[in-house]
């Protein structure tokens, strides 16, 4: 059961990747392009980096979290799959253990009783990588094209969560 604690932030959008990895930071090259764009109210968009704890005080003030990552899967690399995922095992696999950290604080919000209503936004991208700052072809050219999925979920879910928590 969600906390009766106000929640300071209806959506939040985490982007998660190293960036140093190519492709593995997909989905903070996501984050930072819904940075230059007009988020509604109520969201809020954060580069999550590599994950961890240090994301627990906005994952646990967030009312629905929209997580976008890398994953090494038998995907098309920029293939993009929307995903309602509930415990770590149901997690796609990733590149690098960025995501051990990650699971396991969404994972004690599960047995807490305090668990965010999570949407991933799985990307997937190729399992040999280069060092590097640049994504390839194939995942750049997704990142608008999720960027504006995530937007439109975003839109909707702040509206929905405004809408059911209005006085009234």
């Amino acid at each position: 059961m969600r906390s009766k604690k106000k929640k300071s932030t209806e959506v939040l959008i985490l982007g998660i990747g190293n960036l140093l990895m190519g492709d593995e930071g997909v989905g903070a090259r996501v984050a930072q392009h819904l940075d230059s764009l007009v988020l509604p109210g109520g969201v809020e968009c954060l580069d999550g980096g590599t994950g961890g704890f240090h994301l627990l005080g906005p994952i646990q003030q967030a009312r629905k979290v929209i997580l976008v990552d890398a994953t090494v899967d038998s995907g098309t690399a920029g293939t993009v799959r929307r995903l309602r995922p509930r415990f770590a095992k149901e997690y796609p696999r990733t590149l690098t253990a960025h995501d051990i950290g990650l699971k396991d604080l969404l994972d004690a919000f599960y047995l807490l009783g305090d668990a965010p209503d999570v949407t991933l936004f799985a990307i997937s991208i190729p399992p040999l990588q280069q060092l590097g700052m640049e994504l390839s072809p194939e995942v750049n050219a997704v990142v608008p094209e999720v960027a504006q999925m995530v937007l439109a979920e975003a839109t909707a879910l702040a509206a929905l969560s405004s809408w059911y928590c209005s006085p009234g």
